[in-house]
């Protein structure tokens, strides 16, 4: 089974995020395949935009734990794993002088929110739902969300919604600054795919050279905030409440730090 669905119409590559039975978390493998895949077409001419949406009813919830749990007692890097697999990936995002646009729908949390923030535009569900997710595993944000949640929203509520875990609405999301706009759920295919196609016709190297200027101006530091995330994680992912967090979540309970 493909873990990245790829359709093609109107100069619009949609990307699916294809693991519906584990609401789209991402594996080893799936990351890998998505950096492949913006790797290839950041030069096909004929790509004149990207989305990247989610198959099934969740945009991406994150990090599949259960691949954190087979390597839990395994002397493993969380550094070196976000060194080889989400920052490069955000960097793509960030870096493909094309737009990039995520139709998110249904949940997304984690790596996945980070994933969804570095893209250009963002097109919601009117039911989607947002979590930061990191802390009820006892992990800090990475995946570039230090640095992108508290710059589309400010700082106190990014910090509100990292330590409580509560989930933000799509409606929030749009009032915030989070999102772009809203569609029904079952017009967000839809809308995204118009948007893409308006910007699909326009004067698409400019548009590049815009991101370039935005990251300059914006985002200077985003590989540097990166690889801080990524020592910070080193830190929290040989931590007890890390392992405590684990624990709780595979058994769908709630953690108990004390």
């Amino acid at each position: 089974m493909p873990l990245i669905i790829p359709s093609f119409q109107h100069h619009t590559l949609t990307l699916a995020l294809n693991r519906p039975s584990r609401a789209n978390a991402f594996n080893r493998e799936m990351i890998l395949e998505l950096q492949f895949v913006l790797k290839d077409l950041a030069t096909d001419a004929k790509v004149r935009c990207v989305v990247i949406t989610g198959a099934g009813d969740s945009f991406s919830s994150g990090q599949d734990i259960s691949e954190m749990e087979l390597v839990q007692d395994q002397d493993i890097s969380y550094h070196e794993h976000l060194r080889e697999t989400y920052n490069p990936l955000i960097l793509q995002i960030r870096q493909i002088e094309k737009p990039v646009i995520a139709a998110i729908n249904g949940t997304v949390a984690g790596a996945g929110l980070g994933i969804a923030l570095a893209c250009d535009l963002r097109i919601a569900a009117d039911d989607a739902k947002f979590t930061v997710g990191f802390s009820g595993i006892g992990l800090v944000p990475d995946s570039g969300v230090s640095l992108l949640l508290p710059a589309l929203i400010g700082l106190a509520r990014a910090t509100e919604f990292t330590f409580s875990n509560l989930p933000i609405s799509a409606q929030d999301a749009l009032a915030w600054g989070m999102v772009n706009r809203l569609a029904p759920a079952e017009e967000l295919t839809t809308t995204a795919q118009q948007i893409a196609m308006m910007l699909a016709m326009g004067p698409v190297k400019t548009y590049g050279a815009t991101k370039k200027a935005f990251n300059r101006a914006m985002l200077p530091n985003l590989e540097e905030v990166l690889e801080y995330e990524g020592e910070l994680q080193e830190i929290a992912g040989k931590s007890e409440e890390h392992k405590i967090g684990v624990d709780a979540f595979l058994k769908k309970e709630r953690p108990d730090f004390l």
